[in-house]
């Protein structure tokens, strides 16, 4: 093992190890250039961590146009009045809840927008639940309970191969829902039954099959961008705007005056009337101090613009 730290460019010498036995997903097989970890410097385990993880960006750049696709989607299906469900085991599933739980004090979005189904239920946030990752069967009851045509139904599962996700993607596609698979093996057999298949290769982890790392890390890179996407999309984001937050303490209503500022480059006395006169509506005070509207025309064009700020200014401006 080579002495001394790790740079940013290299990573510790293995000691020679037996040939890898590629077996199953790509998360399960052993990474040589980890195969020392435990006879390491804290540092140089560290560096070797690090290094892996700078491989994760580049692989989810890969697939960035598939991402794209399942953005579209997903938009035009809450458009509609539809659903997005996320179905995960481990760390996959706990990832979903968490991107899932975060859209609505960022966002305001709807809280049925966006559900969360994790195998083993909510004990399985905490603690491992025996067995419940393969219950192809549970993963198919859960969607009969909840999944309606025209929905999206979004698979998490690192190998790509999870029976509860599996069963989940099978029972939502037999009713009429669009389906899609985030996983970290581009070879997954299950990339033919979803409508989007989103494969990030990143390869072997630094602890073998420890999927809370780089296949995690991605999984946490690919939802948080296809989730704030979509809000995006949906109008939810003006200029890289946050302005449909919700105000529930004394620093987020400090946020939304600082955001009217930012936003109209009008003086925060003037912000702060436009929203008290808009009710605490950041939105409507927004279109009324950028187009010069009062309060009531500036309400009723984002009525007639599905609460769209950009649609609201052109119905103004016209």
């Amino acid at each position: 093992m080579t002495a001394g730290r790790v740079g940013p460019d290299e990573i510790a010498a293995p000691l020679p190890v037996r040939p890898v036995v590629r077996v199953g997903a790509p998360t399960e097989r052993r990474n040589p250039l980890s195969a020392d970890l435990d006879l390491m410097s804290t540092r140089d385990v560290l560096a070797v961590i690090n290094n892996a993880d700078r491989l994760v960006p580049a692989a989810v750049a890969a697939v960035l146009d598939e991402i794209a696709v399942l953005v579209d989607l997903a938009a035009a299906a809450l458009r509609d009045g539809r659903r997005v469900h996320y179905f995960g085991a481990g760390t996959s599933g706990r990832l979903g809840v968490l991107d899932a739980a975060e859209l609505v004090p960022t966002f305001n979005s709807p809280r049925h927008w966006f559900c969360a189904h994790l195998a083993g239920g909510p004990d399985a946030m905490w603690r491992a639940v025996e067995d419940a990752e393969d219950d192809a069967q549970g993963g198919a009851a859960e969607v009969a309970g909840c999944v309606r045509p025209g929905d999206v139904v979004v698979g998490l599962a690192a190998s790509g191969r999870t029976p509860y996700v599996l069963g989940a993607l099978a029972a939502a596609r037999s009713q009429g829902a669009s389906t899609a698979l985030i996983c970290a093996n581009p070879d997954a057999p299950a990339a033919s039954s979803v409508d989007v298949f989103i494969g990030v290769d990143t390869g072997p982890e630094v602890v073998t099959g420890s999927t809370r790392m780089k296949a995690g890390t991605a999984q946490k890179l690919v939802l948080n961008m296809f989730s704030t996407a979509v809000m995006v999309r949906l109008g939810r984001v003006y200029s890289n705007l946050m302005i449909d937050m919700v105000a529930t303490n004394a620093k987020l209503r400090g946020r939304m005056i600082s955001i009217l500022v930012e936003a109209t480059g009008c003086p925060e006395d003037l912000c702060r009337r436009a929203l008290n006169e808009s009710d605490g509506d950041l939105k409507t005070a927004l279109v009324s101090l950028v187009s010069g509207a009062e309060i009531p025309a500036a309400r009723a064009a984002l009525a007639r613009s599905a609460d769209q700020v950009r649609g609201a200014l052109d119905l103004l401006a016209s």
